[in-house]
């Protein structure tokens, strides 16, 4: 199975800088929180040890997982010419007139609150590639079949 992700340049930036905060500060803050704890004394029932210890692993899989991203993310150039591509804000609007605006980013940037979706989802994967006034269409989570013309591009 292919483990290389597609990011933009921006969520690239965020991932270095989200390991540098988790191998720097984030760091510090959970080896003072073991020491402070070792001081409590038996470690055998000392739960501030074991949660510092918890916190401890769970920042190191972090870490790991984005180095492990960083090292085979592909990124992308969102500068060839008129077409979707990861990186883009797309307007579509449907045969009603209703328009829906969301920006296709890699999988590991994802975010519906601020209408970030996958390359890889449905709505994601039917636009790349596509011009302003294309139609394009694709499959609803919910079954149904959605249909829409791509009616503005931005990078």
């Amino acid at each position: 199975m292919d483990n290389t992700q597609t990011i933009t340049p921006e969520g690239r930036q965020k991932l270095v800088e989200e390991l540098a905060y988790r191998e720097g500060a984030k760091h510090d803050e959970i080896v003072e929180r073991l020491k402070v704890a070792r001081d409590f004394g038996d470690l055998s029932e000392n739960s501030e040890f074991d949660d510092a210890k918890e916190e401890e692993a769970k920042n190191a899989a972090r870490i790991n997982e984005i180095r492990n991203i960083l090292a085979t993310a592909r990124i992308v150039d969102s500068s060839n010419g008129l077409e979707v591509s990861i990186g883009c804000t797309v307007e579509l609007t449907d045969a009603k007139g209703e328009k829906v605006t969301f920006t296709i980013v890699g999988t590991t940037e994802t975010d519906s609150l601020e209408h970030k979706i996958s390359n890889e989802s449905p709505a994601g994967a039917a636009v790349i590639g596509h011009e302003v006034g294309e139609k394009v269409s694709f499959s609803a989570p919910s079954g149904k079949v959605r249909e829409y013309t791509i009616t503005n591009i931005t990078r």
